[in-house]
């Protein structure tokens, strides 16, 4: 099985996967970003695209990758990405569904606010990127990629997790992390993660 946790940058979907992670015993965190930033690195600046999601090359090989493993590992993947093109979505998701893998869409979603709060705590300056892509990421979710969403306004991460295993109908092992150890764990993926 695949979860894949989509949603506005700010939405959670890193510390949600890794969470989701340490939760799931045999489970397998897929970050397609990482195919994305190998290409921007190895094209000459001329022929580079703004967004890696808009390289072919990007969705096809996600797409094959992902493939592979699901037919070859046995656990669960979890891929936290976001994609908002519908047509992108079609070329990687909607592909592997009609392979017949099982894939898990979520979106966490979260309004506007929300999402520039949570930025603001992970120090994204004003122009960031990611900041820029949230109205068109609402927008998508909204009017293109519709699957099941989890409203996360108010929502703390354990509990994202929690209703991610529900609706995903798998079960969760006990977290016996105490809070400063829970907390340090996810800093440290929030590190990790900056780009």
């Amino acid at each position: 099985m695949i979860i894949w946790i989509n949603g506005a940058f700010g939405s959670g979907k890193t510390t949600s996967a890794y969470e989701l992670h340490k939760r799931v015993p045999d489970s397998f965190v897929y970050d397609p970003e990482n195919i994305g930033y190998f290409i921007g690195q190895n094209v000459p600046n001329q022929i580079k695209e703004d967004d890696f999601q808009d390289y072919p090359e990007w969705r096809k090989f996600n797409y094959e990758l992902i493939k592979k493993i699901s037919k070859e590992y046995h656990g669960i993947i979890i891929v936290p990405m976001t994609i908002t093109c519908k047509q992108y979505y079609d070329e990687i998701i909607g592909r592997l569904l009609e392979d017949g893998i099982e894939v898990k869409h979520f979106i966490l979603y979260a309004n506007r606010s929300t999402l520039e709060k949570r930025l603001n705590k992970r120090l994204h300056v004003k122009e960031s990127w990611g900041r820029k892509q949230i109205d068109r990421c609402i927008k998508a979710f909204d009017t293109e990629i519709c699957d099941q969403k989890i409203m996360t306004d108010t929502m703390s991460i354990d509990l994202v997790i929690e209703e991610i295993a529900c609706k995903a109908k798998i079960n969760l092992s006990k977290d016996d992390r105490g809070k400063i150890r829970k907390l340090m764990n996810r800093i440290i993926v929030l590190l990790r993660h900056i780009r």
